[in-house]
């Protein structure tokens, strides 16, 4: 299968991404006071450590980071062709009253996030819950909206977007495919 991809972010556009929604983070928040991140497994995870650490740059505060697996809260998993992975779910924070921001490297239909908060929800009652995604790419099934978004790509449901992350991929930057025989098949 050919394929077309186009770079949409690379290393620095990604930290200036996060710097920015750190800070918008700190402004809507009025600062740090109660505020943990939770990375969703794989990708939200680094997102949420890397925005813990400018955070602590710009208020000087500690900001706890976990990591939460949302496999099991899917509602699609009856419906996967291959057996997920589960990953680690990690909340070194009382979840009770805190003011928590999800973050995930792309937003698309909702479905990851609304499975996202059913997993908080089992963990106690937060203050409030946000979003924080790097790219948002539209085609909500959900009503459901980030709160913070590091940069919006219009796709069609014939594209993807893949992230690459040092942590997990040992390179950096944001791409949009297509896959030209898919792309061919439905002209």
């Amino acid at each position: 299968m050919k394929s077309k991809t186009v770079e949409i972010m690379d290393e620095e556009g990604i930290k200036r991404a996060l710097i920015r929604i750190a800070h918008e983070i700190l402004e809507k928040n009025k600062g740090a006071e109660r505020l943990a991140l939770l990375g969703l497994q794989t990708r939200g995870v680094p997102i949420a450590e890397r925005l813990a650490a400018i955070i602590k740059e710009i208020e000087g505060a500690d900001v706890p980071v976990g990591a939460l697996d949302v496999t099991l809260y899917r509602d699609d998993l009856s419906h996967m062709r291959h057996h997920p992975q589960v990953r680690a779910t990690t909340v070194p924070f009382n979840v009770e009253n805190s003011r928590i921001v999800i973050t995930d490297e792309v937003i698309y239909t909702g479905r990851t996030i609304r499975a996202a908060m059913d997993a908080i929800m089992d963990l106690g009652r937060p203050q409030l819950i946000q979003l924080a995604a790097l790219i948002d790419r539209g085609h909500r099934e959900l009503p459901i909206r980030a709160d913070y978004v590091g940069k919006n790509i219009p796709t069609s449901r014939l594209e993807w977007v893949h992230v690459r992350l040092r942590e997990v991929d040992g390179i950096e930057g944001v791409t949009l495919g297509r896959s030209l025989d898919r792309a061919a098949d439905d002209e």
